[in-house]
């Protein structure tokens, strides 16, 4: 069981120490977890990989799965921000680029696409972690959801951020082994989401 927050050796330190305790923790997972996937990686590789005790491990995380859904959060959070950058401003092919921004799978994308569908596999099993899961998953739909509605959908913002994150999520399964089949799937989404967002956010239609 994992010890409690308030009798790790980190609950005296100040905020300012136990955010950076928890960055860094944050970041090694990012490293070591892309790099062996859920059910290789332990407790302990994260901490050694961040140079910290098990005791640090648990003044911010209360588990491994509370680590990685926190993973999840940080990684979306910067998806939303290349998007929303791209929505503020739209130039010609701003649709394409959303495409691809939400759709693509590059080398360093791949091993977190793997390590995301390897850990809904894993929740599918415990409805404790689907839970959890679920609640992660709403906060990124309503995210992506007020994103669009300041940018003017036609439709309903919360309708369109389900399916645009679902598609993604299936192309991604489909297209993250890589070869000549997942390329032909992956443009052929990017090229039908680049027809359809125009429709969708008028914004990017009256884009210069």
């Amino acid at each position: 069981m994992a010890p409690s927050k308030t009798a790790s050796t980190d609950s005296g330190r100040p905020p300012r120490r136990r955010a950076h305790t928890r960055a860094r923790l944050l970041d090694a997972a990012g490293q070591v977890l892309v790099a062996q996937g859920y059910a290789k990686t332990t407790i302990e590789d994260v901490c050694a990989a961040a140079g910290y005790t098990r005791g640090a491990f648990y003044s911010s995380f209360e588990s491994k799965q509370d680590l990685v859904l926190a993973l999840f959060d940080h990684h979306s959070a910067h998806r939303l921000d290349q998007l929303e950058g791209l929505l503020q401003h739209p130039a010609p092919g701003a649709a394409r680029r959303i495409g691809e921004l939400l759709l693509a799978v590059d080398p360093d994308e791949r091993g977190w696409i793997l390590l995301f569908l390897e850990f809904r596999l894993d929740a599918a099993r415990s409805p404790e972690l689907s839970a959890r899961l679920h609640e992660h998953d709403k906060a990124v739909t309503g995210a992506l959801a007020r994103l669009l509605e300041r940018h003017g959908t036609s439709v309903d913002a919360q309708s369109l951020a389900m399916f645009l994150l679902a598609s993604r999520e299936g192309i991604l399964a489909r297209t993250a082994p890589g070869g000549p089949g997942s390329d032909e799937a992956w443009r052929a989404a990017v090229d039908v989401v680049a027809e359809l967002l125009p429709t969708l956010l008028p914004s990017l239609e009256q884009a210069p």
